[in-house]
């Protein structure tokens, strides 16, 4: 744990939705990366058959599995894309109020920069998401279901096989359907992961409680590292997802982070942005 300062700023409600990242296309003619051709350069040692454009996607098993390899459940496929976020067959007509997915970190970028906004950094992520409750678990207290209300899109059920959708939602679903924080701010917890635009670095949060200082404004590390996966380049992902379960992963709590490859996206990872408050 560590102190920090944000200045003041601006951040979307909800989660980019569907209808406004199709609007982004439109204007701009933008191809996702999970749309593009991947490239012997990018990717050496695959072989030229396998370099089609495609996106990684969840599939629950058909019955239990062991939780050590999520394989079991992940797999890319090809023709997956924001368009088509379950696979070429699958589309997105009728989710236009569902959070677009499939979006690596570049695109967030780009939608980001033609919105005239930014993605927000770990620390205005996290100082927005609390939505004004310090050191609560949840952004809307401390216990899971606030007087016995789902306060999240989270996976019921058994993990991963079966997600009995007691949320309302079994997978992804609409924004804004569940209260907002106290920050007025929607699904800072679950239905799907966020951008933001730190580099992850595993030992950053004790580099900086190891100061004993207040962190201004921090702009995340210079540099990535995880230690699990060395030399590939990772950002940060907070929010957690229609996955996350206590059985597996609750890092829907506020205070946890997830990490990613730049260059991935999945069909629970979306984003959100902000704006600077200008004097």
């Amino acid at each position: 744990m560590h102190r920090v300062f944000v200045d003041g700023f601006w951040m979307d409600k909800t989660e980019v939705t569907n209808e406004q990242f199709a609007r982004f296309v439109k204007a701009t003619g933008y191809v996702t990366v999970a749309e593009r051709k991947p490239t012997a350069e990018d990717f050496p040692g695959v072989a030229p058959e396998d370099l089609v454009p495609g996106s990684v996607v969840f599939s629950s098993p058909a019955h239990s599995v062991p939780l050590t390899d999520n394989r079991q459940w992940w797999a890319f496929v090809d023709g997956a894309s924001w368009r088509h976020p379950l696979g070429p067959k699958s589309s997105i007509a009728g989710k236009e109020r569902q959070p677009v997915v499939h979006v690596a970190y570049e695109d967030a970028l780009a939608y980001a920069h033609w919105a005239g906004k930014r993605l927000p950094t770990e620390a205005e992520w996290e100082f927005a998401a609390r939505g004004g409750l310090t050191g609560r678990l949840f952004p809307w207290g401390d216990e899971f279901r606030k007087d016995g209300k789902w306060m999240a899109n989270t996976h019921q059920g058994h993990f991963p096989d079966h997600d009995t959708g007691e949320d309302a939602f079994s997978g992804i679903g609409v924004v804004a359907h569940y209260p907002p924080n106290g920050y007025g701010l929607y699904d800072v917890a679950g239905n799907v992961w966020e951008w933001v635009s730190d580099w992850y670095r595993e030992d950053y949060y004790a580099e900086l409680a190891a100061t004993g200082a207040v962190a201004r404004n921090p702009q995340g590390p210079s540099t990535s590292l995880d230690s699990g996966e060395p030399g590939v380049q990772k950002r940060v992902h907070r929010g957690g997802s229609f996955l996350c379960t206590d059985q597996y992963c609750s890092r829907y709590m506020v205070g946890t982070r997830g990490k990613g490859d730049i260059q991935t996206g999945t069909n629970h990872l979306g984003f959100r942005c902000v704006e600077s408050v200008h004097d």
